[in-house]
């Protein structure tokens, strides 16, 4: 029986999706949680921040404002018209 949707499911931040592994990469995942004393989901954050840094895009928020800030202060100082 399928559950139904509360306001809580709703409002939530988190985002939830199915992800599939063979079961070497399961295995490794699963002992580096357990040898770093680190859940799974810390893993994923971990990895997918690092993912994001690799192809230089913003991580949260905050990094994202500051980068598109930057770039239109450069846009403006360099391509305006110029004033007599």
């Amino acid at each position: 029986m399928a559950r139904s949707r509360t306001d809580k499911d709703t409002t939530s931040r988190d985002r939830r999706k199915l992800i599939a592994f063979d079961d070497e990469t399961w295995n490794a995942l699963d002992l580096l949680a357990r040898d770093s004393m680190s859940s799974l989901q810390e893993l994923a954050d971990e990895a997918f921040r690092d993912l994001l840094r690799k192809h230089n895009r913003p991580v949260d928020l905050k990094t994202a404002l500051r980068e598109s800030a930057r770039e239109a202060s450069s846009d403006s100082q360099g391509t305006g018209p110029k004033r007599k």
